[in-house]
This record gives structure tokens, C-alpha cells and sequence, in this order.
């Protein structure tokens, strides 16, 4: 929700970084690496109790992930192997996340295994309308709006990583707003397709 609607607000800057970016002879596809090597490290630092920096490296990574796809279309040089990229990444730095919680916090692994098929069902909702939908966006694929989009993930994230002593009820929140999403999703591709 917030990345489809707080967009607008955050533009000029990410496209002022992906200028910059392109200036000096970075494409689209080594942000998207750069992004994802830094937030797969955030689930390190959570393991070894640096919150802090945990989180800064997850929004820096988060940043360079919208700052990968402006710079693709400014090149215009948006490709299926960028995309795939993206997404998969996507999930592999909240897998990252995840483990590093379960490792640090053991007693929540059950709430952590809900939190992970939660999102497994909503990406697998999301990607799906995707293939199916002939609608395309200014993504090239087509992209499903919903409550839980991945500025809301970070910040549940966020949340999760520096309120620990209520990660087990944040966790349970997020999941909850994750499925609420795919069944949002749901309905929605029922209308579209």
C-alpha cells in the first residue's frame, strides 16, 4: 500500500540516485546484486544482536531494490532477467531476515514458519495474477497492489528486529496483514481474469 501510494514522494530522490548510478557506469542489474548481498547481510547482524545496523543495511537494500528498477527504465533496458532477479532477491533477503530471527530467537521459530508460508502464499498469489494478467505496468510485469507491500514488510521487519520482546505478537501481525493481502489479491484476480 505504502509503496504504491507514498511512490510519488520518494521518486525524485531515487531517480536522482539512479542518475547518479548510471553516471558512473553501474546498470540496473548490479544494483539489484549490490541490494541483495546487502540485505542478505541483515540477516547476519540480527544473528549476531546488531540490530541497529541490521536494520539500516535492510532499508539501504530495500532503497537500491526501487533504485534498481528506475534505473532500468531511465536506460530503458528493463528485462525478464532483471525482473526475475528482483523478485527472487526480494525473497532471499526476507529469508535472510527470517532465519537470522529463528536463530536468535528459537522460542518464536513457530510464529516465524507462519510468517514464512504467509508470504509463500501471497507471492504465489502475486506472481501468478502476474503470468496470467495481460495488463502490464510501468513494471514489466503486471503488479498487484496490497495492503502488504514491501515498505510495510520492512517496517513489520523493523519492528520485529528492535521491539524482540514483542517479536512473537509482530510476527502474528504481519502474517496476518500478509494474508489478508493474498485473499485481497485474490478476489482482485478474480475480477481481472
Amino acid at each position: 500500500m505504502l509503496d504504491t501510494h507514498g511512490r510519488k514522494y520518494v521518486n525524485p530522490i531515487i531517480n536522482k540516485t539512479s542518475q547518479l548510478l548510471l553516471k558512473l557506469n553501474l546498470n540496473a542489474n548490479h544494483v539489484t546484486f549490490i541490494a541483495f548481498l546487502i540485505g542478505i547481510s541483515s540477516g547476519f547482524f540480527i544473528y549476531y544482536g546488531k540490530n541497529i545496523m541490521s536494520v539500516i543495511l535492510l532499508w539501504l537494500s530495500g532503497y537500491l531494490d526501487a533504485v534498481d528498477g528506475a534505473m532500468a527504465r531511465k536506460s530503458n533496458s528493463p528485462t525478464p532477467w532483471g525482473t526475475l532477479m528482483d523478485i527472487t532477491f526480494d525473497r532471499i533477503v526476507e529469508m535472510s531476515v527470517i532465519i537470522g530471527l529463528s536463530l536468535r530467537y528459537p522460542d518464536i521459530r513457530f510464529n516465524l514458519l507462519i510468517l514464512m508460508c504467509s508470504i509463500l502464499l501471497s507471492i504465489t498469489v502475486f506472481l501468478t495474477v502476474g503470468a496470467l494478467s495481460e495488463k502490464k505496468g510501468i513494471k514489466s510485469f503486471y503488479y498487484q497492489a496490497g495492503i502488504a507491500e514491501r515498505t510495510e514488510g520492512f517496517i513489520l521487519f523493523t519492528l520485529m528486529i528492535l521491539l524482540n520482546s514483542y517479536i512473537g505478537i509482530i510476527t502474528y501481525i504481519y502474517a496476518t496483514i500478509v494474508i489478508i493481502t493474498a485473499v485481497q489479491r485474490m478476489i482482485e484476480a478474480k475480477r481481472l481474469l
